[in-house]
């Protein structure tokens, strides 16, 4: 018997007149795997290795003959020789054959008779044309009036096609269809049941390419919407059409969708399946089918992408029917389970009520299990120990080891298995049987008889079964719903509270108490896709801070939901025994670490994790290993550097996890169980440390002494380990090896991952393992696993990256905290003298030769101008040549780090070296890969940037030496680019921008540089004005600003000059995002001369444009937008401050006007806060947060803010000799800038 089959018997009558004219009943046993993706005709099949062609895909041709087979007839198996003499007796039928009846029957009994699905002897080949020519041909020899053959001639259809996995042609499909079709029409009702198996069998997963077909089938009066009705009392047919519409929904990748009107009427129907009850006189197997077939199909409806429910109740109704069918036939449980679950903060709905043993077992239950649920003694363990595989098929590969295991382990836990003294006095209060879970608190199953035990265990199977595919279908639903609709259900699936009677029933009660570890593991799925990208959700939690005694804050709601989620899964941890669910646990503990908020909330709960986990690291299981390092690498990447994170890799080795006692050797290092011969039961470990360990809430923290502080963090030592040392132990889900091989590759691979986190997130603790992760590289780089070669290189760029984060100037860090260039230097010597180069080469792997060019950008430049010259040359030199490779993750890779290295103070000098860089540059601009052009973009903003420094720091000098042909090309290049995607455009236009900078008189004047200097910056006129990304609007204004500087540039005189201050006036009082605001009126601020700002009616324009900016400054369209108000203003009020320092007597009337008035008194007022500096500095974004300013710097900006004040008024009352007229406007300007100061002066 298939593991995880569910088996159904079908009773049909068989009428054999040559042979028997006794009336029989044939069983026929169909298994339905649970897999989608298994491929066969029949939804829930088994796979059959012996068939090469069985993957059901979009990539999978109409035929997959399997291998020629040129042996003689003697090599074939013996269902392949009854297959070939039946079938060529068959095809040399014709219709009107005297004895074609008995011959048909002969034949079909025959073919039915042997089993494709696995031979003793030999593998099946047959191949699948074969079979469609038989079943084509034998369609047409057997009339439909011969009911009889019709029925055996079904069986033989569903036969073929299921156990030999065969996928059909269109002619075959077509026929068999409309064969089917017709048998239903003109048959007798007792053949339906037969004929709707082989319809379902032909239909499966090819819905949507009959579409004729299925409006014909799923019409209202159809037979099969008659047949799959909750009023149809024939079960049997029931379950039959109700399986056939499952298959029509299905849907096979690549194909198309189901039309959605046929989809949602199936829908609907297997909804109304799941909430209907059990017919009266019903038998609890044949009703358990009916089930799973209304399950499978809603999953198959639900899995074709985002599912738009219906209006109203109808999410709530499909979660309320699947979580009652997720708990049926649980042991002693009485609920009165709602109809509707509705959106809300709180579980409200199901309300469990104590088991009463004396009561009959409700229906679908086990008889005797309800009154067992809470019996733990050792009598009933002992009892069940021997007999326990009789009874349950799920749990008959479990060794004689596992099966100790499992009694032992709950003994730990009563004392506190989940090692958190809180959680453990919380338990206490609960009643004892929901301490254990369910299987491991079932007693001996000898008090059946043999039928009686027989019945119960097939019971059970099928109801282990609707709960795995209830729990299949929520997965499906969790899938097709948004995530912040779904957050509403959220308390109906996630308990919130250990404590206050017994808990309620959520995924957690199937995690802790399904006696099947294949429910136990869909329940875990859910939970992990629940738990995926809720980052954003779990955000709100915090808990802090005690909560308020009249109510209860939703915050600290959601900060006990991830409380209780930690407490079930560390419970689920300790007992687990199955290894595939094992690692399933760690995989949604690693989903809930990553998307919950502990800088939110009370420290404690990593702390405990961290301890459970480690010595899962020892499981024999590879899978089980690579997860918890999978897990540990959540832990150090959640909002990293976490504090109690850091105490956690600060302490010392056997204070990290605690010395193992119990069934365990005592061990003082976190490395030496790899050198043990003979590990103690991973199961039993992990408990045994649990007990040891409950007692403390959250791991002792003391401060560690100068030389401790120095060494590696012991999760760092472990990793290494895992990678370089050889593993004397052998692992069961591992073949045989000698004894010094290493760890898999998989274990190796998640290892070096958690020191690409670890060094992110917590830099100054790895920084004193430089020399151990240098050697660690370069021996990974040598090896020919090119997976491990990749991994050891973005390890390497990690750690170079972290580097270069100490070395930034805004981070302050001290030297002594630093890791010493000199070191540097050593380290990446020892890096580029290695096995770099090669990986750097491996055209066979482009994604290592991506990774590599990555490492090389990662040099800290202080390091890289100790390098010697050759080293040097050969980075740049690699670098060059790698950026004509035509992979784009290569050639992206390569311009990157040459846009880093262009940078570095080095080499940013060298003229030559900025003219090939330059030229490389250009050429991928042009690239068809959007990802390598906007990368050149990005380096060419890059090397622009360069230009502005040398253009400073080394003059005119380096400005003559670089080409002017060269300037005009980067000048046209970044142009075009600014008008290709946004990704591109938001560094093309910084580029513009550095260039109209850079350019020189001489040059703008020159005519062959006229147009495209006013393309560029028309350029960014059309990007400041166009709806694109606020990002490159900010990164457009702040390069108009950059152009600005340039005094060489003709801002009075030029056409294009009215469109760029009118774009900026534009955006600068209507654009939404404050921060594109901000750069509008900064860049309107930067002209130097009262000429840039062109005649009276332009200046005038920009003046009313900032006033009117200044006075709606608070007036934001999104919330978010506030937090820059304060910038805004003080940048606005800087370029008012600007203008009126730059006025001029024929500018005093407009400039008179404005300040009279109403707006005068808001511009007066916000000019006063910039004066004392009140108004925030004008920054944005995340140069603003954090940031504080010290007494001296705001007395400091204070005075220099007046001077300028002062410097304006003294200009201003010195017009009166150089202009005539307007000398009443001045006069009031003036006594509005002298009260001003005069009001600043008093405060």
């Amino acid at each position: 018997m298939p593991d995880g089959g569910v088996y159904f018997w079908f009773c049909t009558n068989r009428h054999n007149k040559t042979k028997k004219k006794d009336e029989q009943k044939c069983f026929r046993v169909i298994n339905m795997s649970a897999s989608v993706g298994v491929s066969a005709p029949v939804f829930d099949r088994p796979a059959v290795p012996a068939f090469p062609s069985t993957a059901l895909s979009a990539e999978a041709a109409p035929f997959s003959p399997g291998e020629s087979d040129c042996s003689p007839l003697d090599s074939l198996s013996d269902a392949e020789k009854q297959f070939s003499r039946c079938a060529a007796k068959l095809r040399a039928l014709r219709p009107d054959c005297s004895q074609l009846r008995e011959e048909l029957n002969q034949l079909f009994d025959q073919l039915l008779s042997e089993n494709y699905n696995r031979s003793c002897e030999l593998p099946i080949t047959i191949r699948p044309e074969d079979v469609c020519v038989l079943l084509k041909h034998t369609s047409g020899l057997v009339p439909l009036n011969q009911e009889h053959l019709v029925v055996k001639f079904c069986q033989l259809v569903h036969h073929l096609l299921n156990q030999l996995k065969v996928i059909m042609d269109e002619q075959t499909l077509d026929v068999l269809v409309k064969y089917t079709v017709n048998a239903l029409k003109q048959c007798s009702t007792w053949t339906h049941s037969d004929v709707l198996l082989a319809l379902s069998t032909v239909m499966y997963g090819n819905g949507s390419q009959c579409h004729q077909l299925v409006s014909d089938l799923l019409r209202e009066d159809g037979v099969i919407l008659q047949y799959s009705s909750p009023s149809q009392p024939n079960i049997e047919l029931r379950h039959v059409a109700l399986t056939c519409m499952a298959n029509i929904c299905l849907r096979i990748p690549g194909q198309p969708l189901l039309d959605d009107q046929y989809r949602s009427l199936c829908f609907r129907l297997f909804l109304k399946t799941l909430q209907s009850p059990k017919p009266p006189n019903t038998d609890d197997l044949f009703y358990c089918m009916v089930i799973q077939a209304a399950l499978k199909g809603l999953q198959f409806c639900l899995s074709g992408g985002k599912w738009k429910f219906g209006g109203g109740e109808e999410l709530g109704s499909v979660l309320a029917a699947l979580k009652r069918l997720m708990f049926q036939g649980a042991p002693g449980l009485s609920v009165d389970w709602p109809e509707v679950i509705y959106p809300a903060p709180l579980s409200q709905y199901e309300s469990l009520s104590p088991p009463r043993p004396t009561e009959p077992p409700k229906t679908l239950e086990t008889p005797k299990e309800a009154d067992k649920t809470g019996k733990t003694s050792g009598k009933k363990k002992k009892k069940s120990k021997g007999k326990g595989k009789k009874t349950k098929p799920e749990e008959s590969k479990v060794d004689d080891r596992e099966e100790e295991d499992r009694e032992a382990v709950p003994e730990v836990c009563g004392d506190g298995g989940d090692g958190s003294r809180n959680d453990v006095e919380s338990l206490a209060k609960q009643p004892a049987s929901f301490l254990y879970p369910f299987w491991k608190l079932n007693s001996s199953e000898s008090e059946f008889s043999d039928i009686e035990g027989n019945a119960q265990s097939k019971l059970r199977v099928y109801q282990c079964r609707v709960r795995q595919l209830a729990l299949h279908c929520m997965l499906a639903v969790v899938k097709a719903v948004e995530k912040r609709t779904l957050y509403g259900y959220w308390s109906s699936f996630i308990p919130d509270s250990p404590a206050g009677g017994p808990p309620s029933l959520t995924l957690l009660t199937i995690i802790l108490k399904d006696p099947s570890p294949k429910v136990r593991l869909c329940a875990l799925q859910v939970l992990s896709a629940i738990l995926d990208g809720s980052r954003q959700f779990l955000a709100a939690a915090e808990d802090t801070a005690s909560p308020r005694t009249s109510y209860t804050p939703f915050s600290f709601m959601l900060a006990a939901a991830v409380r209780e989620l930690h407490r079930g899964l560390s419970l689920a941890l300790l007992a687990e025994t199955s290894s595939q669910t094992l690692t399933q646990v760690t995989k949604c503990l690693a989903f809930l670490v990553a998307n919950a908020p502990y800088h939110r909330l009370r420290p404690g709960l990593l702390s405990q994790l961290w301890k459970q986990i480690r010595p899962y690291v020892r499981h024999r299981d590879v899978t089980v290993r690579g997860s918890v390092l999978r897990l540990y690498g959540a832990i150090v990447t959640a909002q990293a550097p976490l504090p109690e994170v850091q105490l956690l890799l600060q302490q010392p080795e056997n204070l990290g996890g605690g010395s193992i006692s119990g069934s365990v050797t005592p061990q003082d290092s976190a490395l030496s169980w790899r050198h043990r011969n003979g590990a103690a039961s991973p199961v039993r470990t992990p408990a045994a440390f649990s007990q040891q360990n409950s007692s403390t809430h959250s791991p002792q923290l003391p401060h560690t002494p100068r030389e401790e502080e120095k060494s590696s963090p012991w999760l760092l030592k472990l990793c290494v380990s895992l990678v370089t040392q050889p593993r004397e132990e052998q692992s069961d889900s591992e073949g045989a090896g000698g004894s010094g091989a290493l760890e898999p590759s998989p274990v190796r691979l998640e290892a070096l991952q958690v020191l690409s986190h670890l060094v992110r997130g917590y830099f100054p603790l790895a920084q004193s393992s430089l020399y151990e992760i240098g050697q660690l590289s370069v021996r990974c780089l040598e090896e020919t696993d090119p997976s491990i070669q990749l991994h050891s290189a973005k390890l390497l760029e990690e750690f170079g990256a972290g580097i270069i984060q100490q070395y930034r100037a805004e981070n302050s860090v001290p030297d002594n905290y630093k890791v010493p260039v000199n070191q540097v230097v050593e380290f990446w010597l020892e890096v580029l003298s290695g096995p770099l180069n090669a990986a750097l080469q491996n055209e066979q792997h482009p994604t290592l030769q991506a990774s590599a060019c990555d490492t090389l950008a990662s040099i800290l430049p202080q390091a890289f101008a100790q390098l010697p010259d050759k080293t040097q040359l050969m980075c740049i030199t690699v670098l060059l040549g790698l950026t004509y490779i035509e992979n784009y993750l290569v050639k992206t890779a390569a311009v990157r780090a040459l846009g880093v290295y262009i940078l570095f103070p080095c080499l940013r000098e060298d003229v030559m070296f900025v003219a090939d860089t330059a030229n490389i540059i250009l050429a991928a601009l042009d690239d068809r890969s959007t990802n390598v052009r906007a990368k050149a973009a990005w380096s060419l903003g890059n090397l622009t940037d360069t230009l502005i420094i040398n253009m400073q720091n080394v003059g005119v000098d380096f400005q003559e030496e670089l080409s002017d042909m060269l300037l005009l090309k980067m000048l046209q290049a970044a142009t075009r680019a600014a008008a290709d995607r946004d990704k591109v455009k938001c560094n093309a236009v910084r580029a513009l921008g550095n260039l109209l900078h850079f350019l020189r008189h001489s040059q703008m004047t020159r005519p062959v540089f006229q147009r495209p200097l006013e393309d560029a910056v028309r350029a960014l006129v059309k990007t400041v004005q166009s709806e694109a990304a606020m990002k490159v609007r900010w990164n457009a204004c702040y390069a108009l600003g950059n152009a600005f500087r340039n005094s060489s540039l003709p801002l009075e005189t030029a056409p294009w000059s009215q469109d760029a201050f009118s774009a900026l006036c534009h955006v600068v009082t209507s654009c939404k995002n404050f921060k594109v605001r901000i750069k509008s009126a900064a860049a309107l601020a930067v002209p130097a001369q009262r000429s840039c700002y062109g005649d009276t009616k332009r200046f005038s324009c920009v003046w009313r444009s900032l006033a009117t900016a200044l006075e709606n400054s608070e007036d934001a369209v999104d919330f978010l937008e506030y937090r820059y108000s304060a910038s805004l203003r003080h940048t606005l009020s800087e370029a008012l401050l600007h203008l009126l320092s730059l006025g001029t007597l024929q500018d005093m009337p407009e400039l008179s006007a404005s300040l009279a008035g109403e707006e005068g008194r808001v511009i007066r007022e916000h000019l006063f806060k910039y004066l004392k500096a009140e108004e925030g500095e004008g920054k944005t974004g995340e140069d603003e947060a954090g940031e504080e300013r010290n007494c001296g710097e705001e007395s400091g900006q204070l005075q220099q803010r007046l001077g300028r004040l002062q410097e304006a008024l003294v200009r201003l009352k010195s017009l009166k000799a150089e202009e005539e007229g307007g000398e009443q406007e001045k006069d009031m300007v003036v006594n509005f800038l002298e009260d001003l100061l005069k009001i600043c002066e008093e405060f």
